[in-house]
């Protein structure tokens, strides 16, 4: 699967040249994936998204919460696509929440928070939106759903990474710590429309 690609050593762009919060000016180094991008890059994602999977029932299942903004885009898109092409996807939605972070450092322990009794997912295909999916895909196959297919809007290139590349990617990007368009640190950020590199200064002033 193709993604947009963000160099390692891409500094992203000056905070001055976008809209940002002004309760945030202080706390981000840069925008790193302008919110114009990010739409027309999901817009993209879904439309290969129908291409693949049109004739399929999807149950379409959201990572919360950082997921819910790149969901709720991606899914807008899918059912504009609906409305205007003949190879249309029945859709029906679900939540759960996956939880795997403290302060700015993934853990080992994955919590698993909410959602619907995932045995109503049998036999349908999958379309997820997230992080942390490993642990998740392993529920989910215990369910024998007919395929999954993971959409991230995000792949983060780190020696961390246990080599897991999703079906559908919007953007690699290098391994720094982002937040903005619903992605959080301890809670706060996701009010922010873009994605931008989080400050040292800030993994402080916010931290639990």
């Amino acid at each position: 699967e193709k993604s947009f690609l963000q160099s390692d050593d891409s500094k992203g762009h000056e905070l001055s040249l976008f809209c940002v919060p002004k309760h945030y000016e202080e706390d981000l180094d840069s925008v790193i994936i302008p919110n114009g991008l990010i739409k027309d890059r999901t817009e993209r994602l879904a439309r290969d998204i129908v291409r693949d999977m049109g004739g399929h029932h999807i149950v379409a299942l959201c990572v919360l919460k950082g997921g819910y903004k790149f969901f709720a885009d991606l899914m807008d898109y899918i059912k504009t696509l609906n409305r205007n092409i003949d190879k249309s996807v029945p859709l029906t939605v679900d939540f759960i929440r996956l939880k795997s972070y403290s302060n700015d450092q993934s853990t080992n322990c994955v919590k698993v928070i909410g959602g619907d009794e995932l045995s109503a997912l049998t036999g349908k295909d999958i379309v997820e939106t997230g992080r942390t999916m490993e642990t998740l895909l392993k529920l989910l196959n215990e369910c024998h759903p007919k395929m999954v297919k993971v959409v991230s809007l995000l792949v983060k290139r780190t020696p961390r990474s246990s080599g897991y590349r999703p079906d559908y990617i919007g953007f690699e990007v290098p391994d720094k710590f982002l937040v903005g368009y619903a992605l959080d640190y301890n809670e706060y950020f996701r009010d922010l429309s873009h994605i931008c590199i989080l400050s040292d200064s800030a993994k402080e002033k916010y931290k639990v």
